[in-house]
């Protein structure tokens, strides 16, 4: 495979992952993202339904592990070691020697099909660096709404046992 196609290939892959935790992310947003109206089904005065919501919010973060009034900072995703260029280590060396081999077999010019395909390669290294931190960056977000949804579920269904109507 020549090097420009293999390189739209990982290209297309890379957005197509993308595409798949994006979709998949909005479908969870549009559940966590809707607030929750909380109805005294029973009569239960606005003093006492207070007290039941906030017992109902500690018990949900005791069943979840997550506080939603205190969200857990962002953690840094492990970065991939990187070249002040914003390449992988050797990715310029890698793309050279590709590229005079196939210099030298196309045109006789390995010198050119080295320069090329050094450039070559550390573009394909910045954006698969990008793209591996655009992943973990919406993989983390995925995790914080599942989170909050297992929050809601379960401050809901202690409403529910003592006499609200949760929607």
């Amino acid at each position: 495979m020549a090097p420009g196609i293999h390189l739209y290939v990982e290209v297309d892959r890379m957005k197509k992952k993308i595409l798949w935790v994006l979709a998949c992310s909005l479908g969870l947003i549009s559940q966590v993202l809707a607030q929750q109206y909380v109805y005294p089904a029973q009569g239960q005065s606005p003093t006492q339904q207070q007290s039941d919501e906030s017992a109902c919010h500690t018990w949900a973060v005791q069943q979840t592990g997550f506080d939603p009034a205190k969200p857990l900072p962002p953690q840094p995703a492990a970065k991939p070691p990187t070249t002040a260029t914003g390449t992988a280590p050797g990715a310029g060396a890698r793309g050279a020697m590709r590229g005079a081999v196939v210099g030298e077999v196309v045109g006789g010019d390995a010198g050119t099909g080295a320069a090329v395909g050094a450039v070559a390669a550390r573009g394909q290294s910045r954006r698969q660096n990008t793209a591996t931190q655009q992943q973990a960056q919406q993989q983390q977000q995925a995790s914080s709404q599942q989170q909050q949804g297992a929050f809601a579920k379960a401050r809901a269904a202690c409403l529910e046992g003592r006499g609200y109507t949760v929607k």
